[in-house]
């Protein structure tokens, strides 16, 4: 779905703030410009991760995405994050 480059932080089963603590814990780990895809299934997700990247200046690059599987008790939030230093 992403670049090969990047890095994939799959954070399905976690709830806030989990996702966005370990989203900007790999941020401010990485060395200059990196692209993180960020999969949770946490609803919040759709609200927290766009306000994340306005707090620390990253670029949000694809919308995200719900992906509704009939098993599922929630849909799929999908999220890919570039980040520019």
């Amino acid at each position: 779905m992403v670049d090969e480059g990047a890095t994939t932080l799959n954070l399905l089963g976690f709830f806030c703030p989990v996702p966005i603590h370990e989203t900007r814990r790999a941020v401010e780990a990485s060395d200059g410009e990196s692209m993180f895809e960020v999969i949770c299934d946490d609803p919040e997700t759709l609200h927290d991760m766009p306000a994340l990247c306005d707090r620390m200046g990253l670029d949000l690059l694809l919308s995200l995405i719900h992906i509704s599987e009939p098993t599922r008790r929630y849909a799929i939030s999908y999220a890919v994050v570039c980040v520019k230093k």
